[in-house]
Order: C-alpha cells, then sequence, then structure tokens
C-alpha cells in the first residue's frame, strides 16, 4: 500500500528532499540516459506529492498552481521507482495529485508535459493529447490537458 504525503518546499526534510532528487536523477537522468538540469529552481513553488512504502519514497510528482509553471495547474516529474511500477503506483501517485491540485488550488484543469510513450496511460486519467509533439532534452513530449 502506497502512503501519500503532500508538502510544500519548506515542509520537506532535509532527508526528503535527498530522497527526492535521488529517485528523479535515477530515472530521469540515469535509467533515461537523459543528461538535463533536473534542479530547475522550480521546486520551491511546487507542492511536493510524495508516495511511500516502508517509509521510502517510490513515487513522487511536483504539483503547480496556475501560472507558477504552466498556465493551467499542472503536474510535473511523474516518477515510479522502476522496481515499484507493477504495482500501478503510477496511477495512485497520478490520482493523488489530481486531487491535491483540486483540493489545495481549487483548479480542476490541469495540464502536463507527457513523454509520448505515456499518452495511453495520461489518457487512461482524463488527460487528452493538446497540439503538436515537440522535443524536451531529446525526448519526445506533448501537452496533455485533463478539463
Amino acid at each position: 500500500m502506497l502512503q501519500i504525503i503532500v508538502k510544500n518546499f519548506d515542509q520537506l526534510s532535509a532527508y526528503e528532499l535527498y530522497d527526492i532528487l535521488q529517485l528523479r536523477s535515477e530515472v530521469f537522468v540515469v535509467e533515461q540516459d537523459c543528461v538535463y538540469q533536473d534542479l530547475d529552481g522550480k521546486d520551491d513553488k511546487a507542492l511536493h506529492v510524495l508516495g511511500l512504502k516502508n517509509n521510502k519514497i517510490v513515487a513522487y510528482t511536483r504539483i503547480f498552481k496556475a501560472l507558477d509553471y504552466l498556465e493551467q495547474a499542472s503536474i510535473g516529474r511523474v516518477v515510479v521507482r522502476n522496481n515499484e511500477r507493477k504495482h500501478k503506483y503510477g496511477v495512485a501517485i497520478m490520482k493523488a495529485s489530481i486531487e491535491a491540485i483540486e483540493e489545495q488550488f481549487n483548479e480542476t484543469t490541469i495540464a502536463l508535459s507527457a513523454q509520448t510513450y505515456l499518452i495511453r496511460f495520461y489518457n487512461s486519467l482524463g488527460f487528452n493529447e493538446v497540439g503538436e509533439e515537440y522535443l524536451e532534452d531529446n525526448i519526445p513530449h506533448i501537452l496533455m490537458i485533463k478539463n
């Protein structure tokens, strides 16, 4: 069972922040073989949605209110540790993130920049593609919106 905790940047412990950055680097830099600047100066504006199993962060997103990152409220840095994906924690962390945006920001329109191989996953959560595919850090992405 995944325990979900939502925290703002100032509420994160040093250990939690370290775990988040380690997980993001493990997946987005090492697993996807993509050199990019993960530390983008936006974490302090985000709410952090932590998915914990046995007190270890195994799933994560960060969420933003409208205009803090994209025009709409948004979800980003969606990540699940490789050996935990079989448990469908991606669905759990996304549903928790959508709920947190609705509750914390009183927003129902939500955007995300999806890696294109995950379009069907995000479709299953109510997101639809908008516009054309684009490259972000040399990985095909597409803007997706949930109304």
